[in-house]
């Protein structure tokens, strides 16, 4: 029997809407992120209510307030979490705000356990949304709508967390995560010696399988179901946005979700008469952060989610091969291949790697997508008591991962912490920067950005000396060059611009 102290999730809950059905109500973040809170309330089957003893409330900052000069076209809470509590019958005495990342769900699980587990509270909720396509949808219409609250209170903001990128790569064209996402992959595409058709094709074999569950799922954005070659064929709906993903391949940031997760001690379950078989325990848990982008010896890789996943895994006591079910952050096909092949799972392997239908399917509700992933995994396990499953949540360029291990089975709280995992990925090598007057090499890695008035293309490059710079492609006979004949491994010329960017003269 777990100890006292042994953190479990009692109660999931989940919310949405979309603008095209009959009872679109045009939700706020808040009502979204409450709703779900309602529902997970309910979702424990409690014989007393767990609101008024709920004692944490944290909360997934939105995307229109995941930077300085975000600025809410229809205002927000001065305190989201407690805008949330309020709504539910909640006064917690401590309200967090967790940093941007898709990570957030998952660390917060695994922070709050800890927290449990050394008997600091009793119970914790976690809750998140998104009303992108509201906010679009009103505003392609001309409508506003009255989303400021002043709730006031005590709040734990934590910021919106560290730069994850280098300013070398946003000079040259690579700012989004769309743009660097794509370098990854391209850099993946290089190390499997993989041509654009083929490489799109196994882009496609790997998320056609989520398209089958994002239509069995009522909170899914999308419920259409592609094959790999659609997924894979560009067309005028299924256009490039950057070499190499067509649109499909991509987040969908088109949502109205909200997600919530309640985590109590076992005592306090007990008390509230939540019924065991609502019970999930956390196995294992893990948080690391990699090093930047132009700092990776590897390109094409996620090594440090490999080792989250694996101590994750041993705390658990089991291996890869005996997980049922995964859900690994899926906001473009990098994310999904790179985990996938750090557990050592095969593309043969007929296990799911989505309980929700995946971030291109299901929906990309901002930082927010992995406590959906949670909640549907903790639904999934309820139903297979004996099962193990595992939710890979991941945050910035593949800059922060967050990995739980998840089963009905019982399980002693022994606790768990990752820095010496952290300590062993700052010891890692980086590849040096190329000096200032190195304006030649190979390229390493490129995409072509398709979203500009006209394509142009960034690439990583390599002297021969083996340093590493990034250059610009701005002249459009070059950049038809890229499209026209294949890029990796070409030879290029670069001069520098008056802001001393490298820019591309010459490849081939």
């Amino acid at each position: 029997m777990a100890g006292d102290l042994t953190p479990v999730i009692i109660g999931v809950g989940e919310a949405s809407e979309r603008i095209d059905a009959a009872d679109y109500a045009a939700l706020s973040p808040v009502e979204l992120a409450a709703r779900a809170a309602a529902a997970a309330l309910l979702d424990a089957g409690a014989t007393r209510s767990p609101a008024p003893e709920i004692e944490v409330i944290a909360a997934i900052r939105q995307f229109e307030n995941s930077g300085p000069r975000a600025v809410p076209p229809f205002g927000r809470s001065d305190n989201f979490p407690r805008s949330v509590a309020r709504r539910i019958g909640a006064d917690p005495a401590r309200a967090i705000l967790e940093p941007v990342g898709g990570q957030g769900p998952q660390h917060l699980i695994n922070e709050l356990a800890q927290a449990i587990g050394r008997g600091e509270m009793g119970m914790a909720l976690i809750c998140g949304s998104e009303a992108i396509s509201t906010v679009r949808h009103l505003a392609s219409r001309g409508e506003t709508r009255d989303w400021a609250e002043a709730v006031g209170g005590e709040l734990e903001d934590r910021g919106f967390g560290p730069r994850l990128s280098e300013p070398e790569l946003a000079a040259h064209g690579a700012r989004t995560p769309i743009q660097i996402y794509a370098l990854y992959e391209n850099a993946r595409r290089a190390r499997r010696g993989l041509g654009r058709a083929e490489y799109a094709l196994e882009m496609g074999r790997l998320f056609a399988p989520f398209t089958q569950v994002a239509r069995l799922n009522p909170h899914a954005m999308s419920q259409e179901v592609f094959s790999a070659e659609e997924l894979a064929t560009v067309t005028p709906r299924n256009r490039l946005v950057a070499d190499p993903f067509p649109r499909r391949m991509v987040a969908r940031d088109q949502a109205n979700q909200g997600a919530a997760v309640i985590i109590a001690s076992v005592a306090k379950a007990r008390e509230l008469g939540v019924p065991q078989d609502r019970w999930i325990y956390l196995h294992g848990g893990a948080d690391v952060a990699e090093r930047m982008p132009l700092e990776r010896q590897d390109l094409s890789a996620y090594p440090a989610a490999g080792l989250a996943g694996r101590r994750a895994l041993e705390l658990a006591a089991i291996g890869a091969g005996d997980v049922a079910l995964f859900d690994l952050y899926s906001c473009f096909p990098v994310a999904v291949f790179n985990v996938r092949d750090e557990l050592g799972i095969a593309a043969s392997d007929p296990r799911p790697l989505t309980v929700t239908g995946g971030l291109p399917f299901f929906g990309g509700a901002g930082n927010n997508y992995s406590m959906h992933a949670i909640a549907s995994m903790v639904r999934a396990l309820r139903e297979a008591p004996g099962a193990y499953g595992f939710v890979g949540a991941n945050g910035g360029f593949l800059s922060k991962y967050s990995v739980g291990v998840y089963s009905a089975r019982p399980a002693n709280w022994t606790g768990f912490d990752s820095q010496a995992l952290q300590a062993q990925i700052e010891g890692w090598p980086t590849p040096p920067p190329a000096p200032e007057d190195a304006n030649s090499g190979t390229v390493e890695t490129y995409t072509i950005d398709y979203g500009r008035e006209a394509p142009q293309g960034v690439v990583v490059g390599r002297t021969a000396a083996g340093d590493r710079f990034v250059a610009a492609v701005e002249d459009a006979a070059l950049v038809e060059q890229m499209i026209a004949h294949e890029p990796l491994g070409a030879e290029m010329a670069c001069t520098r611009d008056d802001a001393g960017r490298r820019v591309v003269t010459a490849l081939g």
